[in-house]
């Protein structure tokens, strides 16, 4: 069988380079086009996650110095609060400062006897006894002062008993216990990949 297109009509040589045509074009599309449309759906897709990643890291970039600032809010917070609420107890600050308290009031120290700590759960309580020398009045001022004081005092027990021979300066004997307080350190958490011993 000879197939030649010189025998084929004109207008089946032409049907045939038609259909030839389509075919190649069918061909280019199903195995060029196709996957590369599918290809560039999945970058596309890709591409808009990877944006909305970048938004997100730019809204966290943007408040990164808000969040520095509050930090820095806290940390001062913290610092005032430990004034308070000191993470350790200090006997020779606090006699220094009730005594700089006293002297103001125009009272005397005669007794200053820390007692055992107790423990509560985020916190100790530290009673220190007092025996106290003045009067009335400088009484009332002391203990308006150490209300005022920025580190907690409670002052509770109080026992007042006039003096047998008054001097204008010294009318009573005091007796109470101050009850200042210290937080608890708690237990810091290891470092990751840090055994604890």
């Amino acid at each position: 069988m000879d197939l030649s297109l010189n025998k084929l009509p004109w207008y089946g040589q032409v049907a045939l380079f038609v259909v030839l045509g389509l075919v190649m074009i069918g061909g280019f599309y199903w195995f060029y086009v196709v996957p590369t449309q599918a290809e560039m759906v999945t970058r596309e897709q890709k591409l808009a996650a990877l944006r909305v990643q970048i938004v997100k890291g730019s809204t966290t970039a943007n408040q990164l110095n808000q969040f520095r600032q509050q930090v820095a809010e806290l940390e001062g917070r913290l610092e005032s609060l430990k004034a308070v609420l000191p993470e350790q107890k200090d006997v020779a600050d606090l006699l220094r400062r009730i005594q700089t308290l006293a002297t103001q009031s125009n009272l005397a120290i005669r007794g200053f006897k820390p007692a055992p700590s107790v423990t509560k759960q985020l916190h100790a309580e530290w009673p220190i006894q007092l025996q106290l020398d003045g009067t009335y009045h400088n009484l009332g001022m002391f203990f308006d002062r150490v209300s005022k004081f920025s580190r907690i005092i409670n002052v509770s027990n109080i026992t007042i008993r006039a003096k047998e021979k008054p001097e204008p300066t010294s009318t009573i004997t005091v007796d109470c216990v101050a009850t200042t307080f210290v937080l608890l350190e708690t237990a810091k958490p290891a470092a990751p990949g840090v055994k604890a011993n």
